[in-house]
């Protein structure tokens, strides 16, 4: 575990040095702001609800930029052997990498908090889905970078990992957003769709319920992408 805390640390550390990464916070920081200001009025309620929906789809783009250096920068770098010749485990080294980089994704959602206090300055809001929408927004941050750490283990360049990353999302959300309407799809797989849908099961929490069953969804597909990030860093351990 000690490990896995000091790979995470050195990650942490080092996504605050890279260029990139501020231009996400300016980015993340800018639209969530504007996409507040634009459900925020005389009359409105107070809430952040519908800025937490134009964030899950702010984050297919931005989380992606975040992960894709994650593993294909050790490769690109050549600093990967040293973590490939010290005594630990390649799923600790994911592992690692990851909550590195939920450390910073932790730190994207800081406007989150500020627009909280501007609802409490001009408003009475009700926290509870602001806190169940916030838990929620992590558990997608969380999902997405272990997508991302299983596409960043896959190769070394980092654009095509991003891309990849991309993809995926865009598979569990614009995908499963869309195909289900299709008349040739069955009942059956359409609830299927439905289950696999990012954003469906994003919504509870965002309406201020937390249901053991989305958690278990997110917990799942990250245990699961982190999974598939291991093997695929083990099997080019031995390549």
């Amino acid at each position: 575990m000690q490990a896995t805390l000091t790979i995470a640390k050195r990650e942490l550390a080092s996504l605050f040095f890279s260029p990139i990464a501020y231009v996400v916070m300016g980015i993340f920081a800018l639209g969530t702001t504007l996409i507040f200001l634009l459900g925020f009025g005389p009359g409105l309620p107070a809430t952040l609800r519908g800025t937490y929906d134009g964030v899950v789809w702010l984050m297919v783009f931005l989380v992606p930029a975040i992960s894709m250096r994650l593993i294909s920068e050790e490769f690109r770098s050549g600093s990967i052997e040293p973590l490939m010749t010290a005594p630990i485990s390649d799923a600790q080294v994911i592992l690692g990498k990851w909550l590195g980089a939920m450390g910073f994704f932790v730190s994207l959602l800081i406007p989150v908090v500020v627009l909280a206090v501007v609802l409490e300055f001009f408003a009475s809001p009700d926290y509870g889905p602001i806190f169940t929408g916030a838990v929620g927004l992590l558990l997608v941050g969380g999902l997405y970078l272990a997508i991302g750490t299983f596409a960043s283990a896959l190769n070394q360049n980092q654009i095509i990992a991003f891309l990849i990353t991309v993809f995926i999302i865009c598979f569990f959300t614009v995908a499963m957003n869309f195909l289900p309407q299709a008349s040739f799809v069955s009942p059956g797989m359409r609830d299927a769709m439905f289950f696999l849908n990012v954003n469906a099961q994003f919504a509870d929490f965002n309406k201020g319920l937390i249901d053991t069953s989305k958690a278990v969804y997110f917990l799942s597909g990250i245990a699961f992408f982190l999974f598939l990030a291991a093997k695929v860093l083990e099997s080019r351990r031995w390549r």
